[in-house]
């Protein structure tokens, strides 16, 4: 060679080649996987180090490494000001946080800082991560940062928002559930296609019966369908056609209706006459597709396993559909959906093209069905990796209509490349659409399949013809002449080699010999002669045993049959001990059969072969062939008494038990049989489906919903409904403001507490007017003094200049006003009116906590233990909790020694000794803060007989219930002590003044707003005593008061009304309450004002002001939950 320094190999040549295409780019990273520098690149201050660093890490994450020990180091760089630097921490931390979520905690603060950063991306990467720290501790934190996302302007945010609705929902929020609605409901209102297909998945997940939020966007949501991402599309498609169903019903012109209102089908079930010529055997043939059909549709609606159930039952009628329940093609709600999937119908994705022909396919008249037949054969050209999946489908489409795809036929010949399942399939689709114009091609088609070195597929093969002879009498005849020509050559075949294959083949082709006999068994009978005579030189098992069921169930058919009868059994009964077992089985059995109607000279040979087969069989070494000989010996032996010497006397031998027994059982019977439906057993599931390939409702499987079981309402208006809930949403947010703002401004000269200490009135509030007391139950205020104190207690715009710019940052990419700019639309919207003072007197002796069981007498072996919450304070600690135990016995027997303990203190403070330094400290909380008090111990307790305990207990949280063991009788009880956060506060008594000087230090990140309904009332006003105006303010006033201070360990600080024109109009009402956390002393104000009329269901908004978010935030859910709750009267 010239030049050797150019000589090269082809291995030389690969790795130049990829080290050409590594240049510039991080495959680098991958060579060395347990690179230790790691940790130092990571605590560098160069962004570019710590941007190695954090690639490395993904690169082993990406290998399989474990690498959270480099939890802690990553997360203080979470801070970073670079954009790439807090893209790959962000990466880091969404792998390990749902695995490590205390220490993901302790980044909280940077993630809520992040989400008010300018970047869309930083916002949605904070959020996605918070989202992905699994604790309950912080769901409240995550669910208000997904309010405020989801009202981003970033479309990439607000989907991440609707991304992270799942995973509050995974946390089992029951008090938040409600909230996480709204903001589902919200999203669905986007004009986003990228949020809507994300809120869509959202509402599977969260609420998938809530079709209220469907309704108010139905015509939008059709609209933007097209251009929502592909997986989007295939499920807002079933989340509109499962609410058209539900509101409206199904469709007069579809199949469903045709079908679900076949009368013929049910004619054909009552009626029990057999069909004897092909032209009755055509239309059972008919009459079985549309009662596969029907059976289809019940699965869709009612589901496999139920539909399973009922069939199985006694009740066998399916449940009927009402006219009511159906609605016309031409309906707007109906056409807007088919038009909207009719273009998703070509849709490159395969899942799609299904979700939208199964639309179709319910949905549709019968005259535009037809639409998704050439998308699916184009899918099934184009698409070989969904090939199975579009021929499951299809497999359904053509069993329940076959005329859908008989002119298509040649698309579903099969290829050599093919499956076998695809194989299979496809003879299913060929036997199933095969009509007489087409049956010639398909039959030259088998006949080529029937070569085919697959003997299994071969087999199937036979078993298609012999559907396809039952399904078309017509060609039964050149069927069955094919199959005996089959029989004849695997006979040839199985003696020249032994092979598995071949005798599937000639075993399947056996049966569909005679599935065709069973249509009209008087025509062929020379084919079971035939078959019959073949039985010396069959040598499967599974074939003989077939023909010689066949010789029983037609031993008296034409002529030559009886006849021959006695040659047949003795040459069964000669080979009886060498045959298998389901040969001898069906030998024992046809024996039967032939004692029964045979005739004639041959009665005693038969006798005597069925004699020396019974012997044979009861010495068999199988216990089947055993039991069976028994049986039958047994069920026959009185019939052959009656017959000996009595053979004239016919009635006698009728009247007994055992012979009609065994006519029953074994009464052979020549007539033809309608063609037998589908296997009961078999499930249809709704296409497009998993559990349409799977056979099994796969996990998140709803049938459709019953029709019409939601019923269409005015609030469901789908025209113009997104402006109009935009315009709610912002009228309702600025008068909750309003409201909030001037129910602060009221002067207040006294404040009620829930302890009783009231004010000098006793005045109650059902308005006696004959009473007179010191103090008047209300007082009219100025309103432009309200006005200048307002003003007055303003602060100056240069002392809060920094919590306005932090407010600002905020608010900004929320698309919000500030407060600044909110201000002059308030002083031009605020309205000049006076104000009443409410006063409730005696409501501290009406407050009645609520009870919860501790234990119930199932459970505690007769011991009933409920527990509620008390208002007092403990004058140990402040972290106390004051609760009072009821214990009762509500069993025969007398109890004793009955006490509440905490077994881990006593396990801690038994082994404090033995603990050394360091283990002290960390176990310190649980030795020096016991979680109970010591309680003092019952000594007995009677049957019927109840006492009262006192408790202070310490819990962990506010959150976590305290896990105590109750011991009664020397046996151990293990209960948990569920928390209140509305008593882990004491009452604050302050005056109105005090209570707005606090509430302005706690503005901004210190208030949060929630709204709800209120109903209480209403039941009290309807009773009809109050017949005056007034008095529907005094009971709204009341009942919200009780049901705070029934709940809460609060202080009722004032009850203020604004006095307007509309008497009826309960908007403005104001009630304020105070109390202090136990654990820090620190204050948090509560404000409920009202808005709406006084007889209806009122929206209360609760503004929560605290200093701890976390407390605040947990606190605020359970006001909201419990105001909620309709009230139980009391006994």
């Amino acid at each position: 060679m010239m030049f050797p320094q150019f000589g090269a190999t082809a291995e030389s040549l690969s790795k130049a080649s990829t080290a050409m295409f590594r240049i510039g780019t991080d495959a680098h990273l991958y060579d060395d996987p347990e690179d230790v520098s790691i940790g130092p690149l990571l605590d560098s201050k160069f962004d570019s180090e710590k941007c190695e660093a954090l690639k490395r890490l993904l690169a082993l994450i990406a290998q399989g490494f474990d690498v959270s020990n480099f939890f802690p180091q990553v997360v203080k760089n979470v801070a970073s000001q670079s954009l790439e630097v807090k893209k790959l921490v962000y990466l880091y931390l969404l792998h390990y946080a749902e695995k490590r979520p205390n220490e993901a905690l302790l980044s909280i603060n940077c993630f809520q800082k992040d989400l008010g950063d300018t970047n869309p991306l930083v916002r949605a990467w904070a959020l996605r991560a918070m989202a992905g720290i699994r604790l309950h501790v912080i769901a409240p934190l995550v669910l208000l940062a997904v309010q405020k996302c989801a009202r981003d302007p970033s479309v990439y945010v607000r989907k991440c928002a609707a991304n992270a609705l799942p995973k509050l929902h995974d946390l089992r929020m029951e008090e938040h559930a409600s909230a996480i609605e709204e903001i589902v409901g919200l999203l669905l209102n986007d004009h986003s296609p990228g949020v809507v297909g994300a809120a869509a998945s959202a509402f599977t997940s969260v609420c998938p019966n809530n079709f209220s939020l469907i309704g108010k966007n139905y015509k939008r949501l059709c609209e933007i369908l097209p251009d929502v991402e592909e997986w989007g599309q295939i499920i807002l498609i079933g989340i509109l056609l499962r609410y058209v169903i539900a509101r409206h019903g199904l469709v007069k012109e579809s199949v469903m209706f045709s079908l679900n209102n076949n009368k013929d089908v049910g004619n054909l079930e009552e009626d029990e006459s057999y069909i004897t010529s092909i032209e009755d055997a055509s239309y059972a043939i008919d009459m079985t597709v549309s009662e596969l059909a029907n059976m289809i549709f019940q699965c869709y609606i009612e589901g496999p396993d139920e539909y399973l159930s009922r069939s199985s039952s006694t009740n066998r009628v399916p449940p009927k559909l009402d006219v009511s329940q159906y609605i016309s093609c031409s309906n707007d709600v109906v056409r807007i959906l088919l038009q909207c999937t009719s273009p998703l119908l070509w849709s490159n994705n395969s899942a799609v093209v299904l979700a939208a022909a199964g639309v179709h396919w319910i949905m549709a008249s019968k005259e535009h069905i037809k639409r998704i037949v050439k998308p699916l054969l184009f899918v099934l050209r184009s698409s070989s990796a969904s090939r199975y999946v579009v021929l499951c489908n299809i497999q359904v489409f053509a069993k329940a209509m076959p005329s859908l795809f008989a002119p298509h036929y040649e698309d579903f010949f099969i290829f050599s490349s093919d499956s076998y399942q695809i194989k299979a399939l496809k003879l299913d689709i060929l036997s199933s659409i095969a009509t007489d114009s087409s049956i010639s091609l398909i039959c030259k088609e088998f006949q080529d399949y029937i070569r085919d070195p697959d003997r299994r597929f071969s087999a199937d093969t036979v078993a298609a013809i012999g559907v396809c002879a039952q399904r078309l009498p017509n060609m039964a005849a050149s069927c069955l002449e094919g199959l005996l020509t089959l029989v004849r050559q695997e006979l040839f075949c199985g003696e020249v080699r032994s092979l598995d294959g071949e005798e599937s083949v000639l075993i399947q082709s056996i049966i569909s010999i005679k599935s065709i006999i069973k249509l009209e068994p008087s025509s062929y009978e020379k084919v079971i002669i035939r078959l019959v005579r073949s039985l010396d030189k069959i040598k499967v098992p599974t074939a003989r045993a077939i023909i010689i069921w066949m010789l029983g169930k037609y031993c008296s058919l034409g002529e030559i049959i009886p006849r021959m009868l006695s040659t047949v059994l003795k040459y069964l009964a000669q080979y009886f001990t060498s045959e298998a077992l389901e040969t001898k089985l069906q030998i024992l059995n046809t024996t039967a059969k032939v004692l029964l109607c045979i005739k004639g000279e041959d009665i005693l040979t038969v006798r005597k072969i069925w004699n020396y087969v019974i012997e044979l069989a009861e010495c068999d070494l199988n216990y089947d062939i055993r039991d069976r000989s028994r049986f039958l010996k047994k069920i026959l032996s009185s019939n052959w008494e009656s017959q000996h010497g009595a053979g004239e006397n016919s009635e006698s031998q009728k009247s007994d038990q055992s012979y009609i027994l065994a006519e029953c059982l074994f009464g052979g019977d020549t007539k033809a049989v309608r063609v037998p439906s589908e296997p009961i057993d078999y499930r249809f599931y709704l296409p497009g489906s998993l559990s349409q390939l799977v056979f099994h409702a796969a996990p998140g499987y709803e049938p459709l919903p019953k029709p019409c079981s939601q019923p269409y309402t005015d609030l469901d208006q789908y025209d113009g409904a997104a402006k109009s809930d935009s315009d709610e949403e912002e009228n309702t947010g600025t008068s909750g403001s309003l409201n909030e703002e001037s129910a602060s401004d009221y002067s207040s000269e006294q404040s009620i507490t829930a302890s009783g200490g009231v004010s000098g009135s006793d005045e109650s509030v059902s308005g006696n007017k004959g009473e007179d007391n010191a103090d008047p139950l209300i007082q009219i205020s100025d309103s432009g003094n309200v006005c200048e104190n307002q003003n007055g207690g303003a602060p100056s715009g240069t002392t809060g200049f920094q919590d306005l710019m932090s407010t600002k940052s905020l608010e900004s990419w929320l698309d919000e006003p500030t407060r600044s700019s909110k201000g002059s639309e308030i002083e031009q919207s605020r309205v000049c009116r006076s104000s009443a003072r409410i006063t409730i007197g005696n409501i501290g002796s009406r407050v009645k906590p609520k009870c919860y069981t501790l234990l119930d007498p199932a459970n505690g072996n007769g011991l009933k233990v409920h527990y509620s919450f008390l208002s007092d304070t403990s004058s140990i600690s402040s972290h106390l909790v004051c609760l009072e135990v009821l214990f009762e016995n509500c069993s025969l027997e007398p109890m004793l020694d009955i006490v509440l303990i905490d077994e881990d203190y006593s396990k801690s403070s038994d082994s404090k000794d033995q603990i050394s330094s360091p283990a002290q400290n960390t176990l310190k909380f649980h030795v020096d803060k016991p979680a109970l008090v010591s309680m003092e111990e019952i000594p007995s307790l009677e049957p019927g007989q109840t006492e009262n305990r006192m408790l202070l207990v310490r819990f962990h949280h506010h959150l976590l219930p305290l896990k105590l063991s109750l011991f009664c009788n020397d046996k151990k009880f293990p209960v948990k002590l569920k928390p209140d956060i509305g008593y882990f506060v004491k009452p604050l008594p302050i005056s109105i003044e005090d209570f707005r000087e606090k509430e302005s230090h706690l503005p901004g990140m210190f208030e949060y707003v929630r709204s709800c309904t209120f109903t209480d009332h209403i039941l009290e006003l309807n009773k009809g005593s109050n017949s005056l105006t007034e008095d529907k303010f005094l009971v709204i006033c009341e009942k919200l008061a009780l049901k705070m201070l029934s709940n809460a360990n609060l202080s009722l600080v004032s009850v203020d009304m604004p006095v307007a024109t509309n008497l009826d109009d309960a908007s403005g009402l104001c009630l304020r309450f105070s109390c202090e956390i136990l654990s820090n002393s620190m204050p948090c104000l509560i404000t409920v004002t009202v808005e709406g009329k006084c007889c209806d269901p009122l929206i209360v908004s609760v503004k929560v002001n605290c200093e701890e978010t976390v407390f605040g935030l947990n606190f605020l859910n359970r006001v909201i939950n419990f105001l909620v709750e309709p009230s139980v009267p009391h006994l």
